[in-house]
Order: structure tokens, then sequence, then C-alpha cells
């Protein structure tokens, strides 16, 4: 149920004062109102009484849209007609990020509010002292009944209320009671999740609580289950939790270090990552809400400040392991999570690294052993929790999952294990080392440990599955499964790259994040201004607006699998090189030296080529394009043989063509 600060039936808002509306929100609400707040509510309440005369409906004030973490001013509700009003008081122009603000409020309703989803959204912008005002009745080509954000000054109101009347059809009424108490199923970026867990907001207050994804829940529950028993007991536990692509393992361990930050009693948790985009892009993020919070509530704190609280949250695994690579003390914390585990590195990756950059000539660990014997440095417990993602590995010396079960036999039988069931799929590449450790150790399979449902693509809970298929080339069930989920999940496919950036433009909405990704190798796309190599922040390109030139949105800079694994953007152009080419016979897998196309023979490599756009092509929470261009017989690189077998395998799997 979403909350409100006043809500009443239109002919009863007409019939009551000015003071008693006021009294309304602020008293029942216990809200601090100020006089300017009052002031601006006097405002609005004229404005609409004048615009509402003669209508029938209902009327909210400060309707909240918990994912965003903001209130709607007002929304009124006429016939099965939700006008979604943000009032900018005084305001003599339309800004465009306030255009933004009240499209996202309409498409979080559409998107996560079930009342909302048949109904027809109309964001209005009203800037009481502009000018003129630009009723246009514009939908858009989703065809889910949003209205473009009509501008409106104060006298406009009625007419813009009246135009969109007339436009659509009114069908069935939405009750005021239904629309407030209809059920609302958000589903958040990782940034989004990341801030609202780190405010104390609980996963249920910002994510979908259906039936698929009650397992984020479960999820959540069991480890710490687990944890309180490992405490309790003074027990050393491991517990590995899988997931596909998108379905909220980063947001389970984020969930789980809030949950158990515990200073007081000395026993805090730490989120750990190996992903360094991922915990730079978190860490900023959550630095800047920091200092925003603080200075709305009066309390100024500069940004190095609010970051060095963050760090205790939030770590980069390397640092973590170096830190305890010279402190022979246990860690402070008794809780370790580490996201993305299948990346750690294996023995012959860390023991070169330990001797060529660490000075450590008689270091002897692969990179899980060391960070189990870090936790096991404590005397009572110690939990770890492996987040495990399948086909993922995608860099030199990420060992997979089976690097740790063989710590644990080796070093660490004494260990309490729990194991996600979906362990043994072959995509872990870890049955073997599960069968040999089942010898020395109990392991305990809990299926609550497995996230089986996406949770990035709330249009697509199969995308992963069909991003499977494709690479595996299968194609019958990349077609059937294609099927299933195309009328809410767009996937194109195009050979023009200007097309593909026009599609991107033209689907997003609001602040819906949209941007080009590509492969690490895919290095003969230089004709079309892509360079890999060309260096790019990815705090910029995931945090900054439309404004600026090194956000994703200008489509200049590309990010590369590295930049985006464990992050999300809304729509995503996904463009396709040479590096990997579809064959009767299998994908051929390439690199680009000096002057040419090699062949990478190691499947070690192969694999990780393979995973890197089983990545790419699964960042979009709303839908992708896909480019493979056309080749050139004036390049020898880029000849059209390399481009064309791909182009018409993907176009045979049923993608439409722009």
């Amino acid at each position: 149920m979403l909350n409100y600060y006043f809500k009443d039936s239109i002919q009863s808002f007409l019939q009551k004062s000015t003071e008693e509306i006021i009294g309304s929100i602020t008293l029942k609400n216990q809200f601090d109102s100020t006089s300017l707040q009052n002031k601006s509510w006097e405002q609005q309440i004229s404005i609409l009484k004048t615009s509402l005369d003669g209508f029938q409906g209902t009327i909210f004030f400060e309707f909240s849209i918990p994912r965003m973490g903001k209130r709607v001013d007002c929304i009124v509700i006429i016939g099965d007609v939700v006008f979604i009003i943000e009032f900018k008081v005084g305001e003599h122009k339309y800004l465009h990020h306030q255009i933004e603000q009240v499209w996202d409020y309409a498409l979080d309703l559409k998107n996560f509010h079930k009342p909302s989803h048949l109904a027809a959204l109309v964001p209005i912008l009203i800037s009481t002292e502009a000018e003129r005002s630009f009723i246009d009745i514009v939908t858009t080509h989703h065809n889910d009944n949003i209205l473009l954000p009509i501008r409106s000054n104060k006298e406009d109101l009625r007419q813009v209320i009246e135009s969109v009347l007339q436009f659509f059809e009114s069908r069935n009424s939405i009750s005021g009671e239904e629309f407030a108490s209809g059920s609302y199923h958000p589903t958040p970026t990782i940034v989004e999740a990341a801030v609202s867990l780190y405010n104390n907001h609980s996963v249920e207050e910002i994510t979908r609580s259906d039936a698929g994804a009650k397992n984020l829940t479960l999820t959540t529950s069991a480890i710490s289950f687990i944890i309180d028993y490992a405490k309790e007991h003074n027990k050393k536990v491991i517990c590995f939790v899988t997931g596909v692509p998108g379905a909220g393992k980063t947001l389970v361990g984020l969930k789980v270090a809030t949950q158990h930050l515990d200073k007081e009693k000395g026993n805090e948790s730490v989120y750990l990552s190996g992903n360094a985009p991922l915990v730079a892009i978190l860490q900023e993020a959550l630095t800047r809400d920091t200092v925003k919070r603080e200075s709305v509530s009066g309390h100024k704190i500069t940004k190095g400040v609010a970051r060095q609280a963050v760090k205790l949250f939030i770590q980069i695994i390397h640092h973590y392991r170096d830190a305890y690579l010279v402190n022979p003390e246990a860690p402070y914390d008794h809780v370790a999570i580490f996201d993305e585990a299948q990346r750690a590195w294996n023995k012959e990756q860390t023991i070169k690294f330990m001797r060529q950059k660490k000075n450590q000539p008689d270091f002897k660990y692969s990179e899980p052993e060391f960070l189990i014997s870090c936790l096991n440095r404590h005397k009572d417990w110690a939990v770890i929790i492996c987040l495990v993602g399948g086909g993922q590995e995608i860099n030199t010396g990420e060992a997979g999952i089976s690097e740790w079960l063989n710590a644990i036999e080796n070093t660490f039988s004494d260990w309490h294990v729990y194991i996600s069931p979906n362990l043994t799929d072959s995509e872990y590449d870890a049955v073997e080392a599960i069968q040999t450790l089942q010898k020395k150790s109990t392991v305990n399979f809990n299926p609550d440990l497995h996230l089986g449902v996406s949770m990035r693509s709330f249009r697509a809970e199969n995308l992963s599955l069909l991003i499977k298929y494709m690479l595996d080339l299968d194609k019958e069930n990349a077609k059937s499964t294609l099927s299933l989920i195309q009328d809410k999940y767009p996937i194109v496919l195009t050979r023009d790259l200007s097309k593909a950036k026009a599609w991107l433009k033209q689907m997003a909405r609001g602040s819906e994040r949209y941007g080009m990704v590509v492969s690490s190798q895919a290095e003969r796309l230089k004709p079309f201004a892509i360079d890999v190599k060309s260096p790019m922040n990815p705090v910029n390109w995931f945090l900054e607006g439309k404004d600026d030139v090194r956000s994703s949105f200008f489509l200049e800079d590309v990010a590369t699998e590295f930049h985006v694994q464990g992050l999300e953007l809304d729509w995503s152009c996904v463009a396709w090189d040479g590096d990997l080419r579809f064959s009767e016979q299998g994908w051929k897998t390439y690199s680009f030296k000096g002057n040419k196309w090699q062949n990478i023979h190691n499947l070690e490599r192969k694999k990780y080529l393979i995973n890197a756009y089983r990545v790419l092509l699964t960042r979009a929470r709303q839908g992708m394009v896909i480019v493979v261009p056309e080749g050139n017989p004036e390049d020898h690189t880029r000849k059209s043989e390399y481009y064309d077998s791909t182009y018409n395998y993907l176009k045979s799997i049923g993608l439409t063509i722009i």
C-alpha cells in the first residue's frame, strides 16, 4: 500500500476550506511544515479548486513514490485517467529536470503500481508564473497510455484536464481506495537499492514482493539464520548463493551487510567485491546521497567525511586482502560478503601477483584460500557469504567457484558449508569439486540460496534464459523464449549504428538511462568512433546526467564488460564486433593483434569472450538494440564474412530488424 498525506473526493475537497485541508495534511501526518510550505499548498489548493469544479473523482496530496524516495505534489483521478501533478510555485520557466521529475513519477507508477498498469497516466508540470502553457496531448510509441509531460501555468490546468478527458475515452473508473491500496512492486537499479538499504530501508520497501520474486526475501532470511546459528554456536560457516543474471545477488549481499552492521558489538559485516567500477560507483552514489541528506537536515558534511563512513560498508576485495596480508590479526568483521566470488583469482594468478606486485616471494595461496584464512583467524565465529554468478568469469586467472570449494576441502574442512543446489548446474563448473568436498565435510544444500528470477529485467524475467540459449547456439529454444518476452521487452537488430542510437533515444523516457556497451576485444569498431582502448570513467558514465558529455547518455564513451558487470542500464545498445563470430560448428573467437585478427585457441580465453557477451547482453532492464555492422571490402580487418554470419544467426532467431 502506498501512503499519502491527504486523500478526499473532489466534491468534498471543493467544499473544505484551505485551512482545513492544510491542517489535515500537517496534523494527521505530524508533518513539520514551514510557512513557505504552507504558502505553496495554499496556491496549489487555490489552483486545484478553480480547475476541478464540476468534476467527480479523488484527489491526493503528497503521494509517495517509495522507489524514488519522493512524493508527488498531487494526484487527481477522474474516471480511469490519473493526473500526476508537480507544482513549481513561483517558477516562470519549465525546467528540463523538472519535466523529467514528473515524467519519472508517471513511469514508476506505470511500471510498478498495479492499478496504474491499465490506467491512462498524465504527467503535468505546473510552473505557476509561466507566460504560456503547452497543452499537447501526445502519446508515445510505447502504447502504454502515458502521455508526454504537459506544461501548464496556473491559469490553464482546467483546460488541460478537459482536453485530456476528451482525448481518452473513459472506460472504467478507478476508485481512490483501489489506487492507494494497490500492490506496488518496484525493481530498483543496484545504485538505487544500495542508497535505500544504506538509509535503513528494508528490501520489502524497495523491491518486488510478488510470488515470482519471493525468494529474494527467503534468501536473505536463510542467510540471516545461518549467521545467527554461527554466532550462537561459535561456528565458522561458508555459504554459497547462486542466481541468474540480474536476480538480485548483489542486492542480497548489500541487505545482509546493512542488516548485520553492528558497530557497538564489534561484529560488523562488510560487503566486498573485486569489481572496481561497481564499488567506485556505489561508493560515489552513497557519498553523494549522504552529503545531500545531511545538507537537507541542516548538517553540512564534506564528501571526504561521508566517503570514509561509506568505505566501512563497501570495499574492494583486493584492498581488504592486502590489508590483512600485512596485519596478522583477525579482521574487525565477523561476516564477509564476497560478491561475484567466481571471479576470485586462482593460485597461479595470485602467487604471480603477490610476488611481482606485493613483494611476497613466499606467498603460496589462491585468493579464496587466503581470504578464508583471514576470517579463520577469529577464535569464536565467522561467516563468509559467496555470491556466485554462472558463466560470468571474464578475465585471466578468474578461478570459478571450484577454487573456493577446493580451499575448504584442502585447508578448512572444519568449516560448515551451505550450498545452493543450483551450484551443481553445468554453468558453475563445480560438480566435481562439490563431490570431492562431500567426502571430507558436511555439505548442506538449501534451495532458498538460489535466486531464480531476474529482478533487473522487470519487463522480461526470461531474458537471461534467452541469452543463454542464444550463446549456447540452441536456436529453437532461443526462438520460443524470445516469443515469450518480445511484447514486454523489445530486442531489435540493425546494421546501422545511427539507427541504433536513434532507437535508444526514442525508447528512453524521463531519466531512464541508456548507453552503448561493447566487448573489450572489439577493436575494429574504430571506424564508427568506438574505441575500447579510450579511457572512460565508469562513475561519470553511470551517474552523470544528460548534460554531461562523459555520461552514457551522450553515446560517445562506451563501456565494456569490465565496466558494466553487476550494474544495469534501462536501455542498451550492444555493438557486436568480429571478435565473436557465428559458425555452424560453434562460436569462433578472435583477438585483434597488430594489424589482424588472430584465432583464440585457449579454451579458457574462449570462455571469457563468450561470457563477456553474456554480460553485455543482460545489462538492459527494459530493452536493447544489437548492432552488427556491415563489413567493408576495402578493409581486410572488417570483411563481410566477419559479421554477416552473426547477423544472419541473430536474425534467424526472430529479432526485429530496424
